[in-house]
């Protein structure tokens, strides 16, 4: 029973992650990313009771579940990327659109080291800023070659200058 149970959800699994374009470097990036945002979320609610995304600024079950309904939309463009790339017989759509969405978890991630009292070194701010910056506005979108020349160029650049 047990075996057939695991069997089960191993060929589900893989059959996922086929349909998402495969499970590589770039995909494995943006999940796990994902969840380090998530938890993140979870610790700058109930432990530093700082959210942005509640009333109070502490942990609500709703807007976990928001947050978690959003991964999972995240995903679902994932997997339209790259149907997008089976019709169009590229892997350029998909690369993107996951490029895209791990550059927005970074910058979750550190909002949240931030809400949490963190000090953001000099470069990863200013790579930030110019990706906020690159952000299309009211949609949420970045757009990705400009957005991550300008983080290596953020990262690059001296203190001083």
């Amino acid at each position: 029973m047990k075996a057939g149970v695991l069997t089960t959800i191993g060929i589900a699994g893989s059959m996922f992650l086929q349909k998402l374009g495969g499970w590589d470097m770039a995909l494995q990036t943006l999940v796990f990313f994902m969840v380090i945002d998530y938890l993140t979320g979870l610790v700058v609610a109930g432990v530093f009771n700082n959210s942005t995304k509640t009333v109070n600024g502490k942990l609500e079950s709703r807007a976990g579940f928001k947050g978690l309904f959003r991964k999972g939309m995240t995903l679902l463009i994932v997997f339209v990327a790259a149907q997008l790339d089976l019709l169009t017989g590229t892997q350029f759509i998909r690369n993107a659109v996951i490029i895209a969405y791990v550059v927005n978890e970074a910058i979750s991630i550190v909002e949240n080291a931030g809400y949490m009292g963190i000090d953001i070194p000099a470069p990863l701010s200013k790579a930030i800023e110019s990706l906020n910056n690159k952000e299309v506005k009211g949609t949420g979108i970045i757009e990705t070659e400009d957005a991550l020349s300008k983080v290596i160029d953020a990262i690059n650049k001296p203190e001083g200058e």
